[in-house]
C-alpha cells in the first residue's frame, strides 16, 4: 500500500467512515447498460442523488460537526452553501443538537432552500454566486462567534468525502477510473487520497463546468486562482476559487481534469431520466457527461452522480431544453388562407407523417387583407422521434405547398 505524506491518512478515513457508519446510507453502484454501450467502457453510477439530504455532502458536514467540542457547537455553527452542503450542516447540526445559520446564494433553487430550513436553521440569502454567499458568511461568523463549517477548504470535510472511495472500492475493486465532479476541490481531494492509499493505480478524473473551470486554471497555474466570474446552469459547483487547504491533494493525485459544456449537462439530463429513471441535478451530471470524452475502452469506470436536489421548475426547462435539442419537440409556423378546412389539411398532413401534435396558435390578425392567401398564422408544436422524422414533416408539408419556418425555442 503506498505512502502518501499528507494529513489525511488512512487512520483519518476510517475514522470517519466510524462515524458515519449506522448514519448516512452506502448507495451502492448502479451499472449502466446504456451508458456501458454508448461509450466501450463498463459504466457504473455512484448515486449519492439518493443519499440522505440527497447528496454527498452530508459525508463531510457529520464527521466534521462530530470533531466538534460541545462548547464549539453550543455557540452555534454557520456556513455558506448553493444548497447540498448546506443541507448537509443542517442534518448534522439537528443530529448533535446544534444551531445552525445557512448562508445561500439568492440563485439557489428553491427545493434546497425549502428542504435546508426543514432541518429547524436559520437560513439567509445573500449574493448571486456561493463566493458572495461565502463572504456574506464570514462576516456573519465574525459578528456573532459562531463555528464556521466549510464547505470543501478544510481536511475534516474532504476525509468525510472521501470516504465515498471505501464504497466504491467494496462494490468494484477492479474499478479502474472514478469519475468525480468538482466545485472548490474538498470532495475530489478526499476522493482521491483514499482512493490512491487503497489502489495506487486507479485513475481519478475530476470534472468541471467550462464556465466554472476554476480547479482546472489553478492546477494549470500551479496556484490557487481564482476566476473573474462564473457561468453555468451546475449550480454546486459554481465556484470562483478552490480551497487552498485541499488544493494540493488536488494537485497531486487527481491525474486529469475535464470541462464540460452546459448543453452537454442537458442532453445526459434526459438519458439519465428516460435510462435510468434518476433525477440528477446538474453539478452531478457532469461525471456523466465525461463518460464521452474518455479516450479509453473496455476499463471499469465509476461516474460520481454527487447529488440530486432539483426543483420542478429547474427539471421542466432541462427535459424541455433536452427534447427540443434532439429535435424531439419543435414548433414551426405557416401562413395560410383564412377559410374553412385548413387547420384540418394541415393536421391531416402531420397525422400522415406519425407526427404528434402538442400545441397549435392559430391567428387570424397576422394580416390586415384577410383575402390573402396568408392572411393566417398558424403555429403548430409537434413531438417527433428525432432529426430525421422531424425533416421528413417539413419535407411533406412543403410539397403540399406550405412554407413552414423553424421557431427557437
Amino acid at each position: 500500500m503506498m505512502s502518501i505524506p499528507t494529513e489525511l491518512t488512512l487512520d483519518r478515513f476510517r475514522k470517519a467512515e466510524s462515524v458515519l457508519q449506522g448514519i448516512i446510507l452506502d448507495t451502492g453502484l448502479v451499472f449502466s447498460r446504456f451508458f456501458t454501450q454508448q461509450t466501450g467502457n463498463n459504466v457504473y453510477f455512484k448515486p449519492e442523488n439518493m443519499q440522505l439530504t440527497g447528496a454527498y455532502k452530508i459525508r463531510g458536514a457529520l464527521y466534521k460537526i462530530s470533531l466538534l467540542s460541545p462548547e464549539q457547537r453550543s455557540r452555534g455553527l454557520i456556513t455558506a452553501s448553493a444548497g447540498n452542503h448546506a443541507q448537509g450542516v443542517g442534518f448534522a447540526a439537528q443530529y448533535y443538537g446544534a444551531n445552525a445559520t445557512i448562508v445561500m446564494p439568492e440563485t439557489t433553487p428553491l427545493v434546497k432552500v425549502n428542504n435546508t430550513k426543514s432541518y429547524g436553521v436559520n437560513v439567509v440569502l445573500a449574493g448571486s454566486i456561493y463566493d458572495d454567499a461565502y463572504t456574506h458568511a464570514v462576516n456573519i461568523a465574525g459578528q456573532q462567534s459562531l463555528e464556521f463549517v466549510h464547505p470543501f477548504n478544510d481536511l475534516d470535510i474532504a476525509a468525510g468525502q472521501g470516504t465515498l472511495a471505501f464504497e466504491i472500492l467494496n462494490a468494484l475493486p477492479a474499478a479502474d477510473i472514478i469519475l468525480v465532479p468538482i466545485g472548490g476541490g474538498g470532495l475530489a481531494a478526499g476522493l482521491a487520497t483514499l482512493a490512491k492509499l487503497l489502489k495506487p493505480d486507479i485513475q481519478i478524473i475530476g470534472v468541471e463546468p467550462s464556465g466554472a473551470a476554476c480547479m482546472k486554471t489553478s492546477v494549470k497555474a500551479g496556484r490557487v486562482t481564482s476566476l473573474q466570474k462564473v457561468e453555468t446552469i451546475a449550480d454546486g459547483v459554481a465556484v470562483r476559487t478552490p480551497g487552498d487547504a485541499v488544493f494540493p491533494l488536488v494537485q497531486k493525485y487527481v491525474d486529469d481534469i475535464i470541462t464540460v459544456d452546459d448543453a452537454k449537462l442537458v442532453d445526459v439530463f434526459l438519458d439519465m431520466m428516460e435510462s435510468h429513471k434518476m433525477i440528477v441535478e446538474n453539478a452531478g451530471l457532469l461525471s456523466v457527461a465525461a463518460l464521452k470524452y474518455l479516450r479509453v475502452k473496455g476499463k471499469n469506470v465509476v461516474a460520481l452522480l454527487s447529488g440530486g436536489n432539483m426543483d420542478v421548475i429547474t427539471i421542466s426547462s432541462l427535459v424541455q431544453h433536452g427534447l427540443r435539442s434532439r429535435n424531439r419537440v419543435f414548433t414551426f409556423s405557416v401562413r395560410l388562407p383564412d377559410r374553412p378546412g385548413e387547420l384540418h389539411r394541415i393536421s391531416g398532413i402531420i397525422a400522415r407523417e406519425r407526427g404528434n401534435i402538442i400545441e397549435l396558435q392559430h391567428n387570424q390578425f397576422v394580416d390586415i387583407n384577410r383575402n390573402s392567401d396568408k392572411g393566417t398564422e398558424l403555429a403548430v408544436t409537434l413531438e417527433a422521434f428525432g432529426h430525421e422524422h422531424k425533416q421528413s414533416i417539413l419535407t411533406a408539408l412543403s410539397q403540399e405547398g406550405y412554407s413552414p419556418a423553424l421557431q427557437p425555442f
